[in-house]
């Protein structure tokens, strides 16, 4: 599928979509806390020619790195409504890792905007430590990912080893990575930094792991909506981001989720890898029908 780039107005200026195919059938995907539009790539290429995949980058990442804050979870749901209503005709919403929460608000906001939800290793609470500092728990959760946010590179390809020795990634590169990786990056030669900007994702962070009314949202679900998960977290190796007994428990809650694990990934190949992307793919086609 050929990528296109739009802009769409929000509150303060624009929000950058990346767009591949030019088909009636419209799905809008959200990415992860640090990442941007372009983590959808390897979904898209498994797109049918009658589709289109939009993921806008988020405000404070990509190339809506300079979109005014607050940031948080409330401004993205706003953000990700005029995405909808750009395109219209209710589209299919999917979400990855923090996406797929952004992507359960925003369908629980406007329920007459989005055909169906499709959630890929994201979109249920996480168990948070009583007391815990947000802070320092994401600090350890995501590890190299927002470690690299105060870090400046000398050269495009620093930035890329750096990437490559992530735990998750390792052993798992592939052109949609290194493309992900390359987008990521913005400055001059010597102080090149990722475009994700880190008040943005530690303000959104907070959101995450304190008190946002996600179960209410979950409850709220009535169709089928798939639940992809990752038998690998953000490291690379278990435990997962979401655990089959945290799954089954949500499940038997919110009777509309259907979970799947899609074997041999982690949190990042379940986007990038050929297996997990075509899963993912063949998820958000299987929620227009």
């Amino acid at each position: 599928m050929q990528l296109r780039l739009l802009n769409v107005a929000v509150d303060g200026g624009d929000l950058r979509v990346l767009q591949w195919g030019t088909g009636k059938r419209v799905a809008v995907a959200v990415h992860g806390i640090t990442a941007s539009g372009m983590s959808w790539q390897a979904v898209a290429r498994h797109m049918p020619p009658d589709w289109s995949l939009a993921a806008p980058d988020l405000r404070g990442r990509g190339h809506s790195r300079d979109l005014p804050g607050p940031y948080g979870l409330d401004r993205h749901i706003r953000d990700v409504t005029a995405v909808l209503r750009h395109f219209g005709g209710k589209p299919v919403l999917a979400g990855h890792s923090m996406g797929a929460l952004v992507a359960l608000l925003t369908r629980d906001a406007h329920p007459e905007l989005v055909r169906r939800l499709v959630l890929v290793d994201g979109g249920l609470p996480l168990p948070v430590p009583e007391g815990a500092d947000p802070d320092a728990l994401l600090d350890t959760t995501l590890g190299p990912a927002i470690a690299r946010l105060g870090q400046a590179f000398p050269s495009t390809e620093a930035y890329l080893d750096f990437w490559r020795a992530h735990p998750a990634l390792a052993g798992h590169w592939t052109p949609d990575v290194e493309a992900y990786v390359r987008y990521d990056l913005t400055g001059e030669p010597g102080q090149l930094r990722s475009r994700a900007v880190e008040d943005a994702v530690r303000a959104d962070g907070r959101d995450v792991l304190t008190d946002k009314p996600f179960t209410e949202a979950l409850e709220r679900l009535t169709r089928p909506t798939p639940v992809l998960t990752a038998p690998a977290g953000l490291l690379g190796a278990p435990p997962p981001l979401i655990s089959p007994e945290a799954a089954a428990a949500w499940t038997e809650r919110v009777p509309a989720l259907r979970p799947q694990v899609i074997p041999e990934t982690n949190h990042y190949t379940i986007m990038f890898q050929k297996e997990g992307a075509a899963a993912v793919s063949q998820a958000i086609r299987s929620a227009a029908l």
